[in-house]
Parts: structure tokens; sequence; C-alpha cells
């Protein structure tokens, strides 16, 4: 457990250090953005091509992966959504809690954490399930959160449209893409080429990280400017933790209980594949969600502080799951 929380601390050490830097004025709010279009737009995508074109092809496109995590993501969902709707909230808060409950932060701390403590072999089960919480997962609750009739206007198969158009516009996915072709192709780059995306790649984890911790800071301080009455007002100071508590707890267990359930029924998913799942599970909300949840007008301060509650019990949660599965 010692040497777990030894790996993991440099990781959240990186999240605290922004944190402390946007509280402080040292690192200016109008600054994130640019540090978030850094890592969105450079950085990350290529980390994920580099990782994308040192993966076999048929690991990208695990259907075992496909069934198991997308099949535990919708239950979450649908537990979340319905779990909401019966204290009260409308189609739009309720949405978001569950896409802040099942989206991991596999992009900016998964994949690098994950890449630290297991080693490069983990590569493919994580990217794809970045594919299916970018593609599935939240355009599930972005048609869900549509649902109310006040919801801005927008119908559920105009939020799937917009989903559907941020995921073409997300450079993510297609850097994943093109390391398959690379992959599949046998291709590699110009050696000048390869040096530059190596260089962009190795700035890819502490830039994420620390921008995650900044990301969070400014959360909070908006939130505490904002008006505290609202529609989730009174679940303020509970819902918060139990959620951050169902994406930390619930959702590996529950990875873990469907994969060991269909390999009993004959599913031939690899018992380390599985481990990777529940360990990508258990990591803390996406910070990006907040950002959905300011733009499509449900309550950005609650689902703030399910993202800052589960980034902070996750470094002894989630290296307990290590200490566990690996």
């Amino acid at each position: 457990m010692l040497q777990v929380l030894a790996t993991t601390f440099p990781f959240f050490a990186l999240v605290l250090c922004g944190f402390v830097a946007a509280q402080r004025g040292l690192l200016p709010l109008p600054a994130i953005p640019g540090l978030n279009g850094f890592v969105l737009y450079f950085a990350l995508p290529c980390m994920l091509f580099q990782m994308g074109a040192r993966t076999p092809v048929a690991q990208l496109l695990d259907t075992h992966v496909l069934l198991v995590y997308g099949g535990c993501a919708l239950l979450l969902v649908a537990g979340v959504v319905t779990a909401g709707r019966r204290m009260g909230l409308d189609w739009n808060n309720a949405a978001f809690g569950a896409l802040v409950t099942a989206f991991p932060n596999s992009g900016f701390m998964g994949v690098p954490l994950l890449v630290a403590l297991l080693g490069p072999a983990v590569s493919g089960p994580v990217i794809l399930t970045m594919l299916i919480d970018m593609v599935f997962t939240s355009s599930l609750c972005l048609a869900l959160s549509r649902l109310d009739a006040t919801a801005g206007g927008q119908g559920a198969a105009v939020a799937l449209r917009n989903a559907a158009g941020g995921i073409v516009r997300n450079p993510m996915p297609w850097a994943i893409a093109l390391g398959a072709v690379a992959s599949a192709a046998g291709l590699a780059l110009p050696a000048p080429v390869s040096q530059t995306v190596g260089l962009l790649a190795a700035a890819a984890s502490p830039v994420a990280l620390f921008t995650i911790g900044a990301v969070l800071a400014r959360a909070r301080i908006q939130a505490s400017h904002q008006d505290p009455a609202g529609p989730t007002r009174m679940l303020r100071g509970r819902d918060d933790v139990v959620l951050a508590l169902v994406k930390l707890l619930l959702h590996p267990l529950l990875v873990l209980g469907i994969g060991y359930g269909l390999r009993a029924c004959g599913l031939p998913l690899d018992v380390a594949v599985l481990h990777v799942l529940a360990l990508v599970a258990a990591l803390p909300s996406a910070s990006n969600v907040s950002l959905l949840t300011e733009r499509y007008g449900a309550d950005s301060a609650r689902v703030a502080r399910i993202i800052m509650v589960s980034t902070a019990l996750a470094f002894a949660s989630f290296a307990g799951f290590v200490a566990w599965l690996a």
C-alpha cells in the first residue's frame, strides 16, 4: 500500500499545486483556458497518438471491454438519474449528476497514472474506455438532460446532434484513430516529427494534472459567488459526498461484479483487463463535466463540488483499489 501511495502521490500533488496556484492568484483565472487548450489540442492528443500507435489494434477494438464497461456506464447512469428524479431533481440536473458520477477523469489523469502504475500494456483498455465515455456516456446524459420542456428550448435529438458535433471537434478521438491506423499499417513518423510529438506528449501528464487543480479552484471560486438558491439547494452538503462515493466505490465494484459475472457465463475477458477497467472506474470524476454543466444550464456549483470531493477522496480510495487489484 505504501508503495502504491508513493507512486500515486506525485500525480495528486500536481493537482494540489494547480489548485493552490489558482486559489492564491499565482495563476490568473483567465489563463486557465489557455492551459486547457494546450493539453486538449496539443499535448494529450500527441500522447494518445503515441499510445495508439504502440498498441495492437485488437486491443483498441475489444468488444468485451465495450460490453462490460459500456454496460456498467448505462446501469450507473440509469440508477443515478432515477434516484435524482425521485429526489425531485429536473431532468437536466439528474442527467448531469449521472454524467459526473459515471465519467472518470481517464484522459487528464487516468492514462498517465495507470501507465505509470501498471506499464504501457494498459494503454489499449484505458483508451477504449475514453472512447466509450466520450461517445456513449456523455451523449446519453446530454440527451437525457434535454427531456425537460424548459431545457433551453432544445430536445433530446438536438442535444444528440450537438454531442456528435462536439465529438467530431474533439481532437482526442482523432488522435486515437490516427494512432490505430499507424499501428495497423506499421507506419512510423519521420524523426523530426516524432521528436516533436514526443516532447508534446511528455508535457501532457504534468500540465494536465496541474490544470485539473486549477479548474477545480476556479469552480470553487465561481461557486462561492453564486446565489445559493436553486433547484438543488436542499441537496447540497449531502448529495455531493454521496455521488462522489458512488463514483469512487460503487462504480469500480459494479465493473468488477458485472465483469466476473459475465466471465462466469463464458465471456472470454482477461482478468487483467477487467482489473484495468475497474481501476479506470475508480478514478475521480472528469473535470470537464463542470464546463458542460455550465453550458447546458444545470447546477454547476453542485457538479463542481462532486468533482472536488471525488478528487480529494480518490487519493486514498484509488490507492486502495490499486493495492487490491494490481
